[in-house]
């Protein structure tokens, strides 16, 4: 019963412990699993871009390439923000997962660059970031290239998709070295493909709970 420590929660019987340790080897396994995971995808080997997009930002045009500052890890990630030029308003999914990212983005812009792209107007994406109080997050408009298109944010008749793409600056130019293609990916039975979870808390916390994730919740642009 001892196997992993001595501890003991209040009222604690020997069938939770039991069931608890069986739990606790295969949360050891996960996680011993998700650091091979990340290691291989330390290791592809990077591809150049097609171009040196162009976007939109607050302050005017800016280059993929200039969104390395200096004294950062030479690496990019952009989210690609569901928001489409047309759209009344954007995926409350995505909104929800940026709510958190948006107080995480110091933390995370310590080390690396991190941006968020969308197909909207630069004008709509600063609407609707002052509206929901986003103050941290590096918000850009692919409005005028191909950078959906050519990183599978958008698909042939303009949907918009969520991706996550992670780029690094050498001394040959910028290179791509990983995208979230699980989204992509055929289904798995009937799982979500997930492709998101490593960087939204959200479904982390539903998780823990015995009621988990539910079959029919969805986040929403507000709540009552």
């Amino acid at each position: 019963m001892d196997r992993f420590h001595d501890k003991r929660f209040p009222n604690e019987d020997d069938a939770y412990r039991a069931a608890r340790n069986k739990l606790l080897e295969a949360e050891i396994d996960l996680r011993r699993q998700t650091e091979a995971v990340a290691e291989m995808r330390r290791a592809l080997p990077a591809g150049g871009i097609a171009e040196d997009y162009v976007f939109d930002a607050p302050d005017g045009p800016v280059k993929l390439s200039d969104l390395f500052a200096t004294g950062r890890e030479n690496t990019l990630v952009i989210y690609s923000f569901m928001y489409g030029p047309d759209a009344e308003s954007p995926c409350p999914m995505c909104v929800s997962m940026l709510d958190a990212l948006d107080a995480e983005t110091p933390h995370i812009n310590d080390r690396i660059n991190f941006a968020v792209v969308a197909k909207a107007p630069m004008a709509t994406l600063r609407a609707w970031a002052n509206g929901r109080v986003w103050s941290n997050l590096c918000l850009l408009s692919s409005g005028g290239n191909t950078y959906n298109v050519d990183y599978f944010a958008e698909d042939a008749e303009g949907n918009q998709w969520p991706m996550i793409n992670v780029f690094r600056k050498a001394d040959d130019g910028v290179r791509h070295t990983w995208g979230s293609e699980l989204f992509l990916a055929p289904p798995d039975g009937d799982m979500h493909n997930r492709h998101a979870d490593m960087i939204w808390p959200l479904w982390a916390m539903f998780d823990l709970t015995p009621a988990g994730r539910g079959a029919d919740w969805y986040p929403k642009l507000s709540y009552d």
